[in-house]
């Protein structure tokens, strides 16, 4: 892994979406074995039930910026101290289904034991870059989605989770700025409109 390829990135700028939101992908600097947490959403959410994702969330009035809102969101679902956040750099804004622009952060974090809210976090997962690094480990379809067009969706399964949708999205770009792992050329399948997603 070499951050300097996403220290040195200039992302792309999303604004005319009515809502931001702003999450961090963490990178847990193990010795010899770096990884990435996530969180997997509570059932209970309106927005993306039960699905592996970012720290993060939607800004708020007395967030001073962006990045303001992913250092609150990560406080509140995992515990996330400011003062342990180097950010690095950032990622490409994305749109969301839920007409949200999303900018992602990528940052440093400490290898320590860290808490779900009980509100909006069922799960956190460590998950080594080596294993999100195999294509093993990787799938991708084509489809035609109702919000996007033509679309390819990424699949990660890893220690019995999926990273999918938006934050597999990010997933890809982290990779490819970050390691040498490289998309492959060729989706795996192509689907139909209202075919279920494998997960």
């Amino acid at each position: 892994m070499n951050l300097e390829g996403i220290r040195n990135y200039e992302p792309a700028v999303v604004s005319d979406q009515e809502r931001e939101a702003a999450v961090i992908a963490p990178v847990v600097e193990r010795p010899g074995d770096p990884s990435v947490l996530f969180t997997k959403r509570a059932d209970h959410l309106p927005d993306h039930p039960g699905q592996m994702s970012f720290p993060g969330g939607g800004r708020e009035p007395e967030d001073a910026d962006l990045r303001d809102t992913a250092l609150r969101e990560a406080d509140e679902e995992i515990g996330l101290q400011r003062p342990e956040v180097d950010f690095v750099g950032r990622l490409d804004d994305i749109r969301t289904i839920t007409e949200y622009s999303v900018r992602p952060f990528v940052a440093t974090v400490p290898d320590r034991q860290y808490e779900p809210s009980d509100e909006e976090v069922a799960e956190i997962a460590v998950l080594s870059l080596a294993d999100l690094c195999d294509l093993d480990n990787y799938e991708s379809e084509r489809r035609d989605h109702p919000y996007y067009g033509d679309i390819r969706l990424h699949f990660f399964y890893v220690d019995g989770y999926t990273v999918w949708g938006a934050t597999a999205r990010m997933l890809v770009q982290f990779l490819e700025l970050a390691t040498d792992w490289v998309m492959p050329p060729e989706v795996d399948r192509v689907v139909d409109p209202d075919a279920d997603f494998p997960v």
